[in-house]
C-alpha cells in the first residue's frame, strides 16, 4: 500500500521513466507529453489518496455500568414431584399354545380384536381324538360287563361257602376276579376321561378376556403338543402395569415419605401416580403405586417399582416408553431460581450473580437440592428479597458496576416467585 510520504519519489520515478523511454520530442510533441504527464500525476495522486485512507472501525464502547435485568427472590410453597422412566406391560398375558397334535382346520377370530374368556379361537381336526374316545368307551363297557359277571359269581360263591359246598380257595379266587374287573372299570373310566379331554383340546379357547394379537399359524398348519406350538397371544388391557426403575436410595426415601405422610395416599392407602406419555402429554387417568421388587439390581443399584393404571379406552399399549410422576409432597417456603441464571465454578459448585449492596454484581455460591421444572430449588446461598441477574451474564464479571432494568413480564419464568425489577 502506498501513502503520501512516498508521493515525491514515486512521481519523480514515473516522470524519469517517461522521459527515458521517449526520444527527444518536437515542440508539439513536448506539449502532448506535458498533458500526458499531468494525467499520470493525477492518476497517481488518486491512487495514493485511496490507498492511504484508513478503514473505519467500530466506535469505542461507552464507559459506564452494564444494563442487566433481575428477578426478586421470594419464597412460596411448591409441590415436589419425581419423574421415573419406565415401560408399559399388560395386566395379564396368556400365550395360546397347542395341547394336542393335529391339523388346524379353522381360525375363528379377527386378529387385533377383543376376545372373551372361553371363546373358541382355533379348531384342530378332531377325528383321531373322537376315535380314541369311542375306543375308550368300548373298553370301559367291556370292563363294566366283566365286573358285573364277576360280582354275581362272587355272591354265589359266598352262599356256597356258607353251606360248605365249595372250598375257601374257590371263594377267594372269585373275590379276586371281581376286584380285578372293578379295577378295569376304573382304568376304563380314566381312559374315557383322557380321551374326552384330548377331544376338547381340539377346540382351542381363550384363557382370558382381552385383545388378541397376530395369529402365528394358518389353516392347514400342523401343530404339536410336544413342542407346545404357539398359536396366538391374548393380553388383558383394561388396566396395565407401568414398571419404572428407581435408585435404591430414592426408593428408601419414597418409603419414608409414605410412612411420614409427605407422599399423599388415596382412600385405599395407595400413593397416586400420574403418567407422562412419550409425546409429553399427561394421561387423563390416575394410577396407583402398587408393589416393588424385593431385590436390588446389583449392576444399576436400582429397584423396579410397579404402578397400575386404568386403560378403559385402550390408549396405553404394552411396550410403550413412559414416565411416571410421583407427588412427593410440598416445600412450604421454597426458593426457586431459573436454571439459565445458574452456572458452575471451577469446583463444580452452582453459582449465580446477584445485585450487591453497592450496585455491583456479587457472586453467590448456591446449594441446589433438585430441579423443579426449568428452575433450581435452592437450599442455601439466597434469601427472599435478593435480586438475581438473569441476562448479560457472559459480559458480566463479579464486582462490575451494573444498572438494573425492569424485566418484561413475558420473560419472567412461569414458576418464578416474586416481582421483577
Amino acid at each position: 500500500m502506498f501513502c503520501r510520504a512516498n508521493f515525491p519519489l514515486l512521481s519523480h520515478h514515473i516522470l524519469m521513466k517517461s522521459s527515458e523511454s521517449r526520444p527527444r520530442p518536437t515542440r508539439t510533441r513536448r506539449r502532448a507529453s506535458h498533458f500526458l504527464r499531468a494525467e499520470c500525476l493525477a492518476l497517481v495522486v488518486t491512487m495514493l489518496l485511496v490507498g492511504c485512507k484508513k478503514p473505519s472501525g467500530p466506535p469505542a464502547p461507552a464507559a459506564g455500568p452494564l444494563e442487566v435485568s433481575v428477578i426478586t427472590i421470594a419464597s412460596a410453597p411448591v409441590t415436589l414431584t419425581q419423574d421415573l422412566p419406565g415401560r408399559i406391560s399388560a395386566f395379564r398375558v396368556a400365550e395360546v399354545r397347542a395341547r394336542v397334535n393335529g391339523i388346524v382346520q379353522k381360525r375363528l377370530f379377527v386378529e387385533g380384536g377383543d376376545v372373551q374368556e372361553g371363546e373358541v379361537l382355533y379348531e384342530i381336526d378332531p377325528a383321531p381324538y373322537q376315535a380314541a374316545l369311542d375306543n375308550a368307551l368300548g373298553t370301559l363297557a367291556r370292563a363294566e360287563a366283566n365286573a358285573a359277571t364277576a360280582r354275581l359269581k362272587e355272591q354265589r360263591s359266598k352262599q356256597l361257602l356258607s353251606k360248605l359246598a365249595i372250598s375257601k380257595q374257590e371263594y377267594d379266587d372269585a373275590l379276586a376276579n371281581q376286584r380285578t374287573y372293578d379295577a378295569d372299570v376304573l382304568s376304563g373310566r380314566a381312559a374315557v376321561q383322557t380321551a374326552q379331554i384330548n377331544l376338547g383340546y381340539t377346540k382351542i379357547t381363550s384363557p382370558v378376556s382381552g385383545r388378541i394379537g397376530l395369529s402365528q399359524v394358518t389353516e392347514g398348519a400342523y401343530v404339536q403338543e410336544s413342542a407346545a406350538t404357539l398359536l396366538a397371544t391374548v393380553q388383558q388391557l383394561d388396566k396395565v402395569y407401568v414398571d419404572v426403575t428407581q435408585a435404591s436410595q430414592e426408593f428408601l426415601r419414597l418409603k419414608r415419605a409414605l410412612a411420614s405422610g409427605q407422599l399423599k395416599a388415596n382412600a385405599s392407602g395407595q400413593a397416586p401416580v400420574k403418567l407422562i406419555q412419550d409425546d409429553g402429554a399427561i394421561y387423563a387417568e390416575e394410577g396407583t403405586l402398587e408393589v416393588s421388587d424385593i431385590t436390588v439390581n446389583a449392576t444399576t443399584n436400582s429397584v423396579t417399582v410397579r404402578a397400575v393404571f386404568p386403560n378403559p379406552r385402550g390408549d396405553l399399549l404394552p411396550g410403550s416408553f413412559v414416565r411416571a410422576r410421583l407427588d412427593e409432597g410440598s416445600a412450604p417456603e421454597a426458593i426457586l431460581v431459573p436454571q439459565s441464571a445458574v452456572t458452575r465454578n471451577s469446583k463444580g459448585e452452582p453459582t449465580t450473580l446477584a445485585v450487591g449492596a453497592n450496585g455491583t454484581a456479587e457472586l453467590r455460591v448456591l446449594k441446589t437440592a433438585r430441579a423443579v421444572g426449568n428452575q433450581w430449588l435452592v437450599s442455601a446461598g439466597l434469601k427472599p428479597g435478593d435480586q438475581v441477574i438473569v441476562d448479560n451474564l457472559q459480559r458480566l464479571r463479579p464486582g462490575a458496576p451494573i444498572k438494573v432494568n425492569p424485566l418484561p413480564p413475558a420473560l419472567v419464568p412461569a414458576t418464578a416467585q416474586g416481582a421483577t425489577h
